[in-house]
């Protein structure tokens, strides 16, 4: 995979570029009228919903933690605290995501975030070459392998994903 790295930097691609590791990013035009930011991605890529991944940011027992899901599916919130040894999980505040991130909502990247939170990556990545996550801003996604994804953002690997319809988190 070719190292694609020009004016759309970000904090995740400099992490990337930073670590050496091979990217490609996928710039689109976004749409603010969309109901999903995964899905909006998936559908202007022209990319398969089970290759998107989004970045969810979750409490976990009073802790923030990271899920990273693919947008065809939704994060299982019990899988999730399993997962990290918790018992339950709740999605984050807005804002506190975003703090905690230091990116927009819709823009939350799993990578080159201001501060690292624990972050676990759905099982289903493992089956694929690369996937797509957010670039740190809407309109760019980034392709790399989720073995690279895993190391860099110290994700752990767990089935945390329900292949339910009707996420309003993504």
């Amino acid at each position: 995979m070719a190292r694609r790295n020009n004016s759309q930097g970000t904090p995740a691609t400099a992490a990337l570029t930073a670590a050496g590791v091979p990217f490609v990013l996928h710039p689109y035009t976004h749409d603010p009228s969309a109901a999903s930011y995964g899905t909006e991605a998936a559908e202007a890529l022209g990319i398969d919903p089970s290759r998107v991944f989004k970045t969810l940011v979750v409490d976990v027992e009073g802790r923030l933690a990271v899920g990273i899901v693919p947008v065809s599916g939704t994060l299982d919130l019990k899988a999730m605290a399993a997962a990290l040894g918790a018992r339950k999980a709740a999605m984050a505040d807005p804002a506190a995501a975003q703090r905690r991130t230091g990116y927009v909502l819709g823009g939350i990247s799993p990578l080159g975030q201001r501060q690292p939170s624990p972050t676990v990556l759905d099982s289903s990545a493992a089956a694929l070459d690369t996937l797509l996550v957010s670039g740190g801003r809407r309109g760019l996604d980034i392709e790399l392998a989720p073995a690279d994804l895993a190391r860099l953002t110290g994700a752990v690997t767990a089935p945390i994903s329900s292949l339910a319809a009707g996420n309003p988190r993504s």
